[in-house]
């Protein structure tokens, strides 16, 4: 057991203090305090650390809820775009019965669902239907627009306003006394009133025509033609492209006429058939 001297000396008049110390109080003096210095080390470390922790923690649990925000949000965006593209398709089906497309498919598409609707399933669903909706309706406008071409064609106008003097069918020819087929209708008015043709079209021959006089020859297509006869004046010319309720020419009584009016024929299919089962008006307006 060594012994240390420890000898304060405080000023050169006061008396000096000395401490008589093993070694073993030095040593364990000396342990006393690396464990102190230990113990604050640790202790500061472990303030800041868990600081750093907990400032680290919240900030991710706050990305957390806002990314869990936003995934809400688009699950419900998502569940709205489904049920908009359901009213599309359910609009489409209506448009392509219009259109006269009776085939095409009507089942319900197959919907989307579950806790998470952001899978790459779900998506490709989404975009299945999408595309089919997306063909769908190019087919159905383009069958509306052939339905449209098809509607602009029918001559359901009347060329002119007057009274109906004589239908399709056989009647007393006029002039010789004898039955005979007539295959026009016949609609007397006032001279030079304007003829005005009965749907869309492209007029393929004017001129004087035997029986008919000045007429005027307008093709519809789809097979429908139709006829303009006894005018007084032709306004258009060959090759011309009309629409419904352009003028044609003037009512007159050339050819074999007794007076004036307007001969008015449909053909189909260069087959004569009755005009009045195409107009949506009578000739005297009603």
């Amino acid at each position: 057991m060594k012994h240390h001297t420890i000898i304060l000396v405080p000023h050169a008049r006061a008396r000096f203090r000395k401490w008589r110390v093993t070694s073993r109080q030095i040593l364990t003096a000396a342990s006393v305090l690396a464990s102190l210095a230990l113990l604050s080390v640790f202790t500061a470390w472990t303030f800041f650390t868990n600081t750093i922790d907990r400032q680290e923690l919240e900030r991710v649990r706050a990305e957390n809820d806002a990314l869990r925000r936003t995934n809400t949000s688009f699950e419900s965006s998502i569940r709205t775009l489904e049920r908009q593209l359901g009213d599309f398709e359910e609009r489409t089906r209506q448009l392509a019965i219009v259109a006269g497309l009776d085939n095409m498919s009507g089942g319900t598409e197959a919907g989307i669902g579950g806790d998470n609707l952001t899978s790459e399933a779900d998506f490709g669903r989404l975009t299945d239907r999408t595309s089919g909706l997306e063909s769908h309706l190019t087919l159905v406008e383009a069958q509306l627009a052939e339905r449209e071409k098809q509607i602009a064609a029918m001559p359901a106008i009347a060329p002119v306003k007057g009274i109906l003097t004589s239908g399709f069918g056989h009647r007393r020819d006029p002039i010789t006394g004898s039955r005979a087929f007539h295959s026009g209708v016949d609609i007397a008015t006032a001279p030079g009133r304007p003829v005005l043709t009965s749907a869309d079209g492209v007029v393929i021959r004017t001129g004087r025509m035997s029986g008919l006089g000045l007429s005027v020859y307008v093709s519809h297509g789809y097979g429908l033609t139709t006829r303009y006869g006894h005018l007084s004046r032709i306004t258009v010319e060959p090759g011309q492209r009309v629409g419904r309720g352009d003028e044609v020419g003037r009512v007159g009584s050339t050819g074999r006429a007794t007076g004036f009016h307007l001969h008015y024929e449909v053909l189909q299919d260069g087959r004569a058939v009755d005009p009045i089962a195409y107009l949506l008006e009578s000739p005297s307006g009603s």
